[in-house]
């Protein structure tokens, strides 16, 4: 008598649950989150980023000075009825070695001083040793120039990198803010127009 095997129990079928719209929901954030940066990248000139800072005041600050022969720099000095090309710096930075010339030549130009302007700096977290080596041999452009070794007042001024450039009202009102280096382009159509601008 031969045995035979109980069929086989045919395969239950399991319902798959629904998802729920809700489960696809950090999946949505996400691709707006890129599609909206990646539209900001390539939304117009980079240099010139949004600051909150625009035709406000400048923040207060009051850096120590880099050389003995020169001074230090705080919000009082931005304040003084005059314009001021503000500009934010670092000898670890490449792009300023690339614009320091075009800065050197800003300093040295006449109408800049029958203008009363004044180009000062901010050494933003660099080492003042460095610092001092740098300028010593590309040339200092600054009448004053301020040591932010921990970054605070670059904090405070909103910077996203250096180099930085800001264009100073003689109220302390910031008027302009260019983000990256300088070039002769830049300094003739933008950064003289803006200084003129910011006189009147």
């Amino acid at each position: 008598m031969s045995e035979t095997s109980p069929p086989a129990a045919a395969p239950q079928e399991t319902a798959r649950p629904r998802r729920s719209p809700l489960a696809y929901l950090p999946l949505l954030i996400f691709i707006g989150v890129v599609g909206l940066l990646l539209a900001r990248l390539f939304a117009g000139d980079p240099s010139r980023l949004p600051s909150a800072l625009l035709d406000k005041s400048v923040p207060k600050f009051d850096l120590p000075a880099l050389l003995t022969t020169a001074p230090g720099l705080s919000d009082k000095d931005l304040r003084q009825g005059h314009v001021t090309v503000l500009n934010i710096f670092a000898s670890w930075c490449g792009p300023c070695h690339e614009e320091n010339p075009q800065l050197v030549a800003l300093a040295q130009d006449k109408r800049l001083a029958a203008e009363g302007v004044k180009l000062v700096g901010i050494a933003y977290k660099d080492l003042p040793d460095d610092t001092r080596r740098y300028l010593g041999q590309e040339g200092n452009p600054y009448a004053a120039i301020g040591v932010d070794a921990s970054g605070r007042t670059g904090i405070d001024f909103g910077v996203y990198g250096v180099p930085e450039t800001y264009i100073v009202k003689g109220d302390g009102t910031i008027a302009f803010k260019f983000v990256g280096p300088i070039d002769e382009d830049t300094l003739r159509d933008a950064i003289w127009p803006q200084i003129e601008a910011a006189r009147k």
